[in-house]
């Protein structure tokens, strides 16, 4: 069950009797609302009163009104105000730009700026290859988006997905140094995105589309690669293929079954589902039976895009019809990238021994995981209060810290699948459990061998995954 965690996180301005029973009082409030204390400060004392900030996590903000309720509720006490830490953290955005360069005086202005910095521009004008050293290029990805498939959130708009958007440049910076900008664009129009990131293109060394609705993110991320010289990387797609492909093959060792032999259902063929499948595919399983809105996918469905034709052209070897609830039975693996509860303990209980739970709906996956741990092997989720966090931010950071350093211009599967086992191997043959199968995001040597492999793919080097294919 889900526990109050930091996403719903609030400091409570409280006046209260100075008693020595005060304290108990409060935090015995919080506990008896299902609260969890995480810090208590006494900001004054006096007399005849005293005022405490008091800080805990909840559910949810329905939570959040119960635990001040409750606090209310005792004799002598006042919540003067609540305050939202998560939106605290968000006041005037979480980025910046920050310059590199000391500008203390005259000579320092000159250089940086006129006159100096013409020579640097004609010296560009004569060689563009130069941009990469002497730009921010070299070291600058954008994050764009049109906010039509934001987290679990939906088509919310790009000021709405501004918030995530700035997250997600965070996150580029804290791990892997990478100087990330975010692009809403205010249009759903396929031309207009495509030709706006196509002439937004000189700044960057490299493109990271998000949150772009499926069908249209396909045709987008595809077009772009044939315009631009710069690699782009749709991170709902490939960054979260690449962790999942890293987790399941640790899962697999942990469970003693090889990939050949096992039998592989995907619940959700959106961006997600697609770009996991294709990286499967390359791994060779048995077989892969593909599951979505209307059922089990398979050759001759009517009313088919061409992704997901694409997809029962390369999947279910048996032909199978139905259900999520009939694709599970003897299979080996279960992926799901689809929506909330679409399967139960019972759904499990038919598949194989040893079997391997991937539940990735967000925030709520497609079974609780206490529910799928009592009849799976190894079980992950995406969420950060249960083990094996399946998180896209075990891959972008390094994925595109390589492909800056390497200065590549395309990205290939061949690099996606030595990504996803760098990320694997960062987790050693001691380490490895069934509730370890991949790092912490925190783990400083995530990023940098993901990196190093990225940048031994671009140069050549060997790497699994057979023949080179241009994504």
């Amino acid at each position: 069950m889900p526990v109050p965690g930091p996403g719903y996180s609030i400091t409570m301005r409280i006046t209260a009797p100075p008693s020595a029973s005060t304290a108990g009082e409060l935090t015995g409030a919080v506990g008896r609302a299902g609260g969890v204390i995480i810090a208590f400060d006494i900001v004054e004392s006096t007399a005849t009163s005293m005022t405490v900030d008091l800080s805990a996590n909840a559910l949810s903000s329905t939570h959040v009104d119960q635990i001040t309720a409750a606090v209310n509720a005792l004799d002598g006490v006042h919540v003067h105000k609540v305050s939202d830490r998560t939106f605290l953290m968000h006041l005037g955005g979480k980025i910046e730009v920050a310059s590199k360069v000391a500008l203390r005086n005259r000579d320092d202005l000159s250089r940086a700026y006129t006159p100096g910095v013409a020579r640097v521009s004609m010296a560009i004008a004569a060689n563009p290859d130069d941009a990469r050293r002497l730009t921010i290029k070299r070291n600058t990805v954008a994050v764009v988006t049109d906010g039509t498939a934001v987290l679990g959130l939906g088509n919310i708009g790009p000021k709405a997905a501004l918030p995530v958007m700035e997250g997600k440049a965070a996150l580029f910076k804290r791990f892997a140094g990478v100087d990330a900008w975010p692009v809403c664009l205010d249009t759903t129009d396929t031309e207009e995105i495509i030709r706006t990131v196509e002439i937004i293109a000189p700044v960057y060394g490299g493109i990271n589309l998000e949150d772009i609705a499926a069908p249209r993110c396909f045709e987008i991320e595809t077009r772009l690669r044939e315009r631009l010289d710069i690699p782009v990387f749709h991170d709902d797609q490939h960054g979260t293929a690449i962790v999942v492909i890293a987790a399941l093959r640790n899962a697999l060792r942990t469970v003693g079954k090889d990939i050949g032999d096992c039998r592989v259902v995907v619940c959700g063929v959106g961006a997600a589902g697609n770009a996991i499948i294709r990286l499967l595919c390359l791994q060779g399983p048995a077989d892969i039976i593909a599951v979505d809105i209307d059922g089990i996918v398979h050759d001759g469905r009517d009313g088919m895009d061409p992704a997901l034709a694409a997809v029962a052209g390369c999947t279910n070897k048996a032909k199978l019809t139905g259900s999520v609830h009939d694709a599970i039975v003897d299979a080996d693996v279960f992926i799901g990238v689809s929506a909330p509860n679409l399967i139960t303990g019972s759904d499990v209980a038919r598949m194989r021994s040893g079997a391997v739970v991937f539940a990735l709906a967000n925030p709520d996956p497609e079974i609780d995981p206490v529910e799928a741990q009592a009849h799976a092997s190894v079980v992950a989720t995406g969420r950060s209060d249960f083990p094996n966090q399946i998180n896209n931010v075990l891959a972008f950071p390094g994925v595109f810290r390589g492909l800056l350093d390497a200065a590549a211009t395309q990205i290939t599967d061949e690099m996606l699948l030595a990504a996803a086992e760098a990320i694997a191997d960062v987790v050693s043959p001691d380490q490895l459990n069934p509730s370890f199968i991949v790092p912490s995001v925190f783990d400083e040597k995530v990023a940098p061998a993901v990196a190093r492999a990225i940048v031994a793919s671009v140069h050549g080097s060997p790497v699994a995954g057979g023949a080179k294919t241009t994504l």
